[in-house]
């Protein structure tokens, strides 16, 4: 049994403006000490599919119309307040994008790590002071018995960020929710609290999910990757088959949109033209068709479900292999660059 399994997910806002469809039947597992990268554009459902796990939507507007998030057997859509509020931070931990607005300015960092020990575990107040100072140890943050007494404000952005994790992982939680953990931090930073993270995995065996929209990130780190796009899952399989792989026009796009060290002056970029879709009135057929390279007439027509094109790897598109791969052909010579 998966340590997590989420099955036909949709999470729906209400609004004056219509049903905003925020996940629209997203499916994955999740087995302990894996990682799974989620990868996308902003407004594609990567976070709404996070906080959805760790039912943090405030409802209403939220509801869930549809769908299972199986926690060990447990459906945490039927959960109640009392057992999710044993499960959050204590078996399901969470990093959220900007440790700023998510940490207590007017509370020590070391009083706001103890309070989720405290509630959690049945420790003194000195032993789960001696918890927090070890959890920042681990994250390495310098000096922890003397900084487990400071503000917010006195660490570095960096810090606030390790701050965070140390936080996240002092119940030693079975899940860690990472929701773009490098965001605003330079590349130094990024590059640390990456390796961070991998030190810690294999020092707890903790399952990752990683949340972000650099696909960078995913690489160094992910196991298998999901690739979601206006609420749905649109490609699925291990970090090297997407990578070097892609059978989603989306994903291929998102690939050749950013530069690459290793071909740099080889290969143009090609920037996905136009805007995500709107989640209240999604185009006919494909969503990704108004946007897409390869569309074809068809592609208008056919809304295309998430299926296995090769073992392991499930794609959302009613292209057959070989015409995505004369579609990149033709979209490579069209933009000169040598096969």
């Amino acid at each position: 049994m998966a340590l997590l399994e989420v099955r036909d997910l949709k999470t729906h806002f209400r609004t004056p403006d219509g049903i905003v469809k925020a996940v629209d039947g997203v499916s994955f597992t999740l087995e302990a000490g894996e990682t799974l990268g989620i990868v996308g554009e902003s407004g594609s459902g990567k976070s709404v599919t996070a906080l959805s796990i760790m039912r943090l939507n405030p409802q209403p507007p939220c509801y869930y119309p549809q769908g299972e998030i199986l926690f060990e057997g447990r459906n945490l859509l039927e959960a109640g307040e009392r057992e999710l509020r044993d499960i959050r931070g204590n078996d399901i931990a969470m990093i959220f994008q900007d440790p700023m607005t998510s940490l207590n300015p007017v509370f020590t960092v070391g009083d706001q790590i103890m309070e989720a020990v405290r509630i959690h575990q049945k420790v003194s107040k000195k032993e789960a002071k001696d918890i927090a100072i070890q959890a920042l140890r681990d994250v390495g943050i310098p000096n922890p018995e003397r900084r487990v007494d400071e503000y917010p404000h006195q660490y570095s952005g960096g810090m606030r960020q390790r701050a965070m994790i140390a936080m996240a992982l002092a119940c030693n939680p079975k899940i860690l929710i990472a929701d773009e953990p490098t965001t605003a931090l330079d590349v130094t930073i990024q590059a640390q609290i990456l390796e961070l993270m991998v030190e810690l995995q294999e020092k707890y065996g903790t399952a990752i999910i990683m949340i972000t929209h650099d696909l960078g990130v995913v690489a160094q780190l992910a196991d298998k990757i999901m690739v979601m796009y206006g609420g749905r899952a649109v490609e699925t399989g291990t970090t090297d088959d997407v990578f070097y792989d892609p059978l989603m026009p989306y994903t291929w796009s998102l690939l050749r949109s950013i530069p690459r060290l290793d071909k740099a002056g080889e290969v143009r970029l090609l920037p996905i033209r136009g805007q995500p879709p709107s989640l209240i009135f999604l185009p006919p057929g494909c969503n990704f068709n108004p946007r897409c390279p390869f569309a074809k007439d068809k592609c208008r027509e056919v809304d295309p479900p998430l299926e296995e094109k090769r073992p392991g790897h499930r794609a959302a598109c009613i292209l057959s292999l070989q015409e995505i791969e004369e579609s990149k052909h033709r979209v490579d010579e069209e933009l000169g660059v040598e096969q």
